[in-house]
């Protein structure tokens, strides 16, 4: 008994030391540094991934088992424009200066991430409870930016170190670090839609009076002010009324004797140096029941921040497979991902063992079911008592059914693609190939609505709506492989392939028209922040000159001006430096370049020119690649090979005024080319495009084993795998200045980025699962490079030898080669495409006349149905 009543006093005694810690080290330093919660392994790989083996400018403040607490001396900026926001965010604005801005982290995908919230709900604290959330990270939904006042932010590390926090979700906070925005968050206008917010309700209830909150609190304000004068004298004056300005505006109360009188802050002096580098070893294992060695002040403040409920559920999807593999789990996660934003909405697994012990339903916006083994009862229900408290349910291939609806099994739909017709009621049909699941739907009722049949003679059902409930429940269940991207299809032949890549688009419409009819928005309007330009070179030696060029080309404002876009010239980047669609910081201190999407020596080493390509713009997003290059087009240095290169696009351009789509994995670049008007490819302009489709076939079929990758050109700028797909394309702009042309040569092919389309990667890997290889998948900036160097050679030997030099590799590797097509109409007369002229135009022979040459710029070419047809104004 003595020896339980010593550990209840040194854990209370050393627990006191550490929150007084903490909260100390909150008040003096959020203003002036940042603050650091974290996992410790997670922060020795974080520093040694930065190259900072030990406390430098980040000291270690406190551990507490595998928590530790650091303190940074300088100030990290966050830039809110990666981030989109919620709704809900109350007026504050005059309360910043005492609030604190995070950001949390936690496991992207955790196995266990919802076994926390299997424990007592008296130990394990939600985030929310603890802050107000203002928005989402793009392109990382594991990451959450939040405020709290300073003494919540305080209690939140309290939690975090005492291992009882949690992320809403249910997963577990590994990092939470305290930033300074670059811009006001809360003088922002809303981002997100309704449906997406996760929205808090204020510290101090709407519909609950002051005095009904005072009573809850067991304490007055009246009495916790006297407390803080009587320990704190004068100097807690003015703290006093900072918490009554605070607390009429947002409705927090601070806990003034734990900050302002005497004895704390003694206490708090003596101690921040001897418990700096404290240990697991010298402070007591905490005990399982927290709630129970709680002081007064600190049960109060819990009370206070369990007021901070929100409203509506977050924006989690959660994905029951049952017993089904990692990698089906991540199937279902991509295909969902490629349907709405994923800075919009989260994406889980929900564990079959969490299933009946976690409390994942208050937290899911749509669950999921992609168990194609039979549910057991136990889970049955649970489903069935999720929608009928409102939640709504996707099934993909599964065996969930419910009310007057059953499977029968169809084995002859697993194999070959069928045709399928969707037709939810009040929308237009979508008719597209697909693999079924190996059964149909059976309805006994008029409560199922079918939405998705076979096209066929035997109209069998392969899709129904659901309603459940009187509380908005519902589903909708589908048995054709929405989720099965074609490439994922272990034993088919190439028609199979072919077939299911043309529906692609198709299948993933009907998959989105289904998420919305579920309740999320599937909009594509969010954009992403544009980000700065960076000069690089190809050759480091280079580097010197190239930098001399671009200083002389600027104004005296330091602008490289542009009816477009500018560029403002800058040694590095500074915090406050707006990125907008006319104006971009030009950053030209090289070492300070760092990108996950374009590695730069794999691009030197691919690139074999003696001009092209040497000097580099590379931004992460730009509006276009041709806008980056536009202020340098007639100013470009003999030995100056601009190229613009961007991993995305805002504005991305295609032949005749049409935007050209620009995810991620898609290799797009634009370069600046000088021609003399006298010669043979001056002569010839229009073979340029010619050449850069080429360019980028052979940057592919030239590698040794991929000589039989089927990636072809189609007249007059397209790149196609075989005939069947468009995954590139080119758009030529030339000046004539002089006796020069100056040309930017655009072009965007998909390498990486399988939907909704095809990409080259894909090819890969069809020609390996048809011949049994094993053909790496190629790089974004392999290939730049790769295509560069292949654009310079053809352009010498078209300077050489004029077109006889590059005809025979364009036939050889374009889709037209005895092509019957139809002028005018599906009625027109037929002809046939006998191949280009000598100034890169097509020729055709129509039966009976003479060969006729068609001009791009007045003909639209339909390679899916082989018509020419006259473009009419």
């Amino acid at each position: 008994m003595l020896i339980t009543l010593c550990y209840v006093y040194l854990w209370l005694r050393f627990r006191s030391c550490y929150a007084l810690l903490i909260r100390s080290a909150v008040r003096q330093f959020h203003r002036t540094g940042s603050l650091t919660f974290c996992t410790s392994n997670q922060e020795q790989g974080r520093q040694i991934c930065s190259g900072r083996q030990g406390p430098g400018e980040q000291e270690l403040c406190l551990r507490v088992g595998n928590k530790a607490f650091f303190i940074d001396n300088s100030q990290l900026f966050e830039d809110l424009t990666k981030w989109s926001r919620f709704l809900g965010r109350p007026a504050d604005s005059d309360l910043r200066v005492r609030r604190i801005v995070f950001i949390a982290e936690s496991a992207s995908l955790p196995g266990e991430s919802l076994s926390a919230a299997s424990r007592s709900p008296k130990e394990v604290q939600k985030l929310s409870e603890y802050c107000l959330p203002l928005a989402l990270c793009h392109g990382d939904s594991s990451r959450i930016l939040a405020e709290a006042s300073v003494d919540r932010f305080s209690e939140l590390g309290i939690a975090f170190m005492e291992d009882r926090l949690q992320m809403d979700n249910g997963s577990l906070p590994q990092r939470i670090t305290s930033v300074h925005l670059k811009e006001s968050v809360t003088n922002k206008g809303e981002v997100l839609q309704e449906g997406e917010s996760v929205e808090t309700k204020s510290a101090q209830e709407p519909n609950v009076s002051k005095s009904e909150k005072k009573d809850e609190m067991g304490v007055s304000e009246s009495s916790e002010m006297i407390h803080g004068q009587d320990c704190g004298g004068n100097s807690s004056a003015n703290e006093g009324a900072d918490a009554r300005k605070e607390e009429e505006a947002g409705g927090e109360h601070l806990h003034l004797h734990l900050s302002s009188c005497h004895e704390c802050l003694e206490l708090e002096n003596c101690t921040i140096e001897s418990v700096k580098f404290a240990s697991a070893e010298n402070i007591p294992d905490l005990p399982d029941d927290i709630s129970s060695l709680e002081d007064n002040s600190e049960v109060s403040c819990l009370k206070e921040t369990s007021n901070l409920n929100r409203s509506g559920k977050p924006p989690n999807v959660l994905i029951y497979g049952g017993s089904a593999t990692p990698d089906r789990l991540q199937q279902v996660k991509d295909v969902l991902l490629q349907c709405f934003d994923p800075c919009r909405y989260v994406v889980y697994p929900l564990p079959e063992d969490q299933v009946s012990r976690a409390p994942w339903m208050d937290n899911c916006l749509l669950l999921v079911v992609a168990a194609e083994e039979p549910i057991p009862s136990p889970v049955q229900n649970i489903f069935t008592s999720y929608m009928g408290s409102g939640g709504k349910i996707l099934g993909l291939s599964s065996s969930f059914t419910f009310g007057n609806l059953s499977l029968q099994k169809r084995s002859d739909l697993q194999e070959a693609p069928q045709a399928f017709v969707f037709d939810r009621p009040g929308d237009d049909q979508i008719h597209f190939n697909g693999i079924g699941s190996g059964y149909v739907y059976e309805t006994h009722g008029d409560e199922v609505e079918a939405w998705g049949y076979m096209d066929s003679d035997k109209p069998d059902v392969m899709m129904v709506h659901q309603s459940y409930g009187d509380r908005g429940g519902k589903a909708v269940l589908c048995q054709v492989r929405l989720e099965m991207c074609p490439q994922s299809l272990m034993d088919h032949d190439k028609g199979t392939f072919d077939s299911l890549k043309q529906s692609n688009p198709q299948r993933h419409e009907v998959l989105t028209r289904i998420l919305i009819s579920l309740g999320l928005d599937c909009e594509t309007s969010s954009v992403p922040s544009l980000t700065p330009v960076y000069l690089l070179t190809a050759r480091q030696e280079d580097y010197p000159d190239v930098l001399q060029w671009i200083l002389s080309k600027r104004n005296k404002n330091g602008l490289i001006k542009s009816s477009k876009m500018s560029l403002k010239v800058c040694d590095s980047l500074q915090p406050s430096e707006a990125v907008t669609p006319s104006l971009a910081p030009l950053v030209t201190g090289e070492q300070s370049f760092m990108s996950e999407d374009f590695n730069l020596d794999e691009y030197r080493e691919n690139l074999q020119t003696e001009r092209l390509g040497k000097a580099v713009l590379y931004a992460e997003v730009a509006t276009s690649t041709f806008n980056v290059l536009d202020g340098l087009m007639f100013h470009e240095a003999k030995e100056v090979g601009l190229i613009a290169i961007a991993t995305r696009q805002t504005q991305g351009k295609g032949r005749g005024g049409n935007i050209w789509l620009s995810p991620k994995g898609c290799a797009l670049m634009t370069l600046l080319v000088s021609i003399p008007l006298s010669s043979p490819l001056g002569q010839r302009i229009a073979f340029v495009q010619h050449l850069m489709s080429m360019a980028v076939v052979e940057a592919v079929r030239t590698l040794p084993g991929y000589e039989d990758i089927e990636l072809k050109v189609k007249w007059p700028n397209d790149i196609y795998y075989s005939n069947l797909m468009k995954l590139g394309g080119v758009l030529v702009n030339s000046t004539l200045m002089g006796k020069t042309f100056h040309i930017l040569i655009g072009c965007g092919f998909n390498v990486a980025n399988s939907n909704p389309t095809i990409c080259i990667n894909d090819l890969i890997c069809e020609h390996n699962k048809r011949y049994n290889g094993r053909l790496p998948a190629l790089r974004v900036d392999t290939l730049i490079g790769r295509s560069v160097t292949a654009l310079e050679r053809l352009i010498h030997v078209f300077q050489k030898e004029g077109p006889d030099g590059v005809l025979p590799s364009y036939y050889k590797y374009w889709v037209h080669s005895g092509q019957q097509i139809r002028l005018g109409g599906e009625d027109g007369p037929l002809a046939w495409i006998v191949g280009v002229d000598d100034s890169g135009f097509l020729q055709i022979l129509q039966e009976g006349k003479d060969v006729v040459t068609v001009h791009p710029d007045g003909n639209s070419f339909d390679m899916i149905r082989n018509l020419i047809i006259p473009k009419h104004s």
